[in-house]
């Protein structure tokens, strides 16, 4: 009898253990703490907690990942949707992608102007077209076809990212790009696993302020910022897209768990430290496998970043560790 009820505690708890199903970034690089006054800070950390309540209210994790993503693209605090920053013509180009981990089906999406959630896009371009990757004009007309709407240009537009342009305009023609403060890059992200053991992960930019015309970072490239199978973890990033891309960041991470058998904190740690040493640090990384294990790493000065766990419970964080 006494061995029945130990059998029996031991497999209630593992059961009813308290797993992490979402976790969410808002970008690696955070405001310097003198420049974070309480009230901005409860700003970032209000809209964190409403993505993250937003994608757990969901069954899916597709579900989960495009409802969190779509908070943070709403919001104008974060670098994707609304607060896109502007490229060197004072025009928006937004970029996402999106996976899920049981058949390795996504969406990616590049060069968007008029579309208001870019990961809606992208799953548009997954599970209603033939492709994988889209862009531009094409892209939105494909998408206005199938019943997305367009909104005008103008509705990108936002103060505070205006004004770091003329900043950052100024900042170049000086040659004093040191003077604008640590590493920021605004990119927004989420991976999330549900009931069934499906991951999904997905990932959301406006790219970089003052960025040449057509320049495309590693948010909306498979395997470099965004990765989610089964076997192994979800992964999304955040950080100088083009290291990423050229060290297939995401899908590394994949293949360190899947083929050397690397825990999650391990491998995407390792990923991490691998890249080459920049001034800043070169970004971060979110991730989440199917037990509920979750790895948060960065290089910068902070990342906006939460997770919520199977019963709601919620941790936000920016500059800690």
């Amino acid at each position: 009898m006494r061995l029945a009820l130990v059998m029996l505690f031991l497999t209630t708890n593992l059961f009813a253990q308290d797993n992490v199903v979402l976790v969410i970034h808002g970008g690696a690089g955070a405001l310097p703490k003198a420049q974070m006054t309480p009230a901005l800070e409860k700003q970032y950390r209000d809209t964190l907690e409403a993505a993250l309540k937003a994608g757990h209210a969901k069954s899916t994790s597709l579900d989960a990942v495009e409802a969190a993503i779509g908070v943070l693209e709403d919001s104008p605090l974060f670098n994707a949707g609304k607060g896109a920053v502007f490229n060197r013509d004072g025009r928006h180009e937004m970029n996402a992608s999106i996976m899920e981990g049981k058949t390795k089906k996504a969406g990616a999406v590049a060069g968007l102007t008029r579309i208001k959630n870019p990961i809606s896009a992208a799953r548009l371009v997954m599970e209603k077209s033939e492709h994988v990757f889209m862009i531009g004009e094409g892209l939105e007309r494909f998408a206005h076809e199938q019943g997305m709407p367009l909104v005008s240009p103008l509705y990108f537009h936002t103060d505070t990212a205006w004004k770091y342009l003329k900043e950052v305009e100024a900042a170049r023609k000086k040659k004093q790009q040191a003077e604008l403060g640590p590493a920021h890059y605004g990119t927004v992200g989420a991976v999330a696993c549900d009931a069934q053991g499906n991951l999904a992960a997905g990932t959301s930019t406006g790219g970089i302020t003052y960025v040449r015309p057509g320049r495309v970072g590693d948010s909306p490239i498979i395997g470099a910022g965004t990765y989610a199978e089964n076997e192994s973890c979800g992964v999304s990033c955040t950080g100088t897209g083009e290291l990423f891309i050229r060290h297939t960041v995401a899908s590394d991470i994949a293949a360190r768990i899947k083929y050397r058998g690397d825990s999650l904190v391990k491998a995407t740690q390792d990923a991490l430290d691998g890249l080459p040493k920049i001034a800043g640090g070169a970004g971060g990384i979110i991730a989440l496998d199917r037990h509920g294990n979750v790895a948060t790493p960065y290089s910068t000065n902070g990342m906006y970043r939460g997770t919520i766990t199977k019963s709601g419970k919620i941790s936000i964080a920016i500059y800690e560790k």
